[in-house]
């Protein structure tokens, strides 16, 4: 039961900065920062309303979910695409062993591992070869000529 409430936990933490991101028009870092806030006090201020698991960890996964919600409508503009990663994000959360142990931004590069397995599906599974265009750009770019 734990598992499933830091599941829907990453979710909504991913979701909801989005939302309030995207549609409320805050910013990122205000969107997160206000969700992590709320979310962070009420468990502070109620700590014995869920077992201690729970109320140690939902504030510390619906802050890193939140990061995941901090993405550009450029990169992922579909909730299907964001509440995937939020369950990725979830489930490296739940699984995360010693490796991050004292490793500064662990909750936001388990965030960007997340957004970068989501957005990766699509390219993997898509029939047209979005990614050779991308390198060919790249190439260019890369070797272009310094005096132009």
């Amino acid at each position: 039961m734990n598992t499933f409430i830091i599941i829907i936990t990453g979710i909504l933490g991913a979701t909801s900065t989005f939302y309030v991101n995207e549609h409320l028009k805050q910013g990122a870092v205000r969107a997160s920062a206000l969700l992590s806030l709320c979310v962070s006090l009420f468990f502070y201020c109620l700590p014995d309303l869920l077992n201690s698991y729970l109320t140690q960890n939902i504030p510390t996964a619906f802050i890193g979910a939140s990061f995941v919600g901090m993405v550009s409508s450029k990169a992922i503009s579909h909730y299907k695409w964001l509440i995937l990663a939020g369950i990725i994000f979830s489930i490296i959360y739940i699984n995360k062993s010693t490796f991050f142990k004292g490793y500064g931004g662990a909750l936001g590069t388990t965030a960007f591992i997340a957004l970068l397995a989501t957005m990766a599906i699509p390219v993997v599974f898509s029939r047209k070869k979005k990614i050779t265009n991308g390198i060919l750009i790249f190439r260019k770019w890369l070797f272009r000529d310094k005096d132009e």
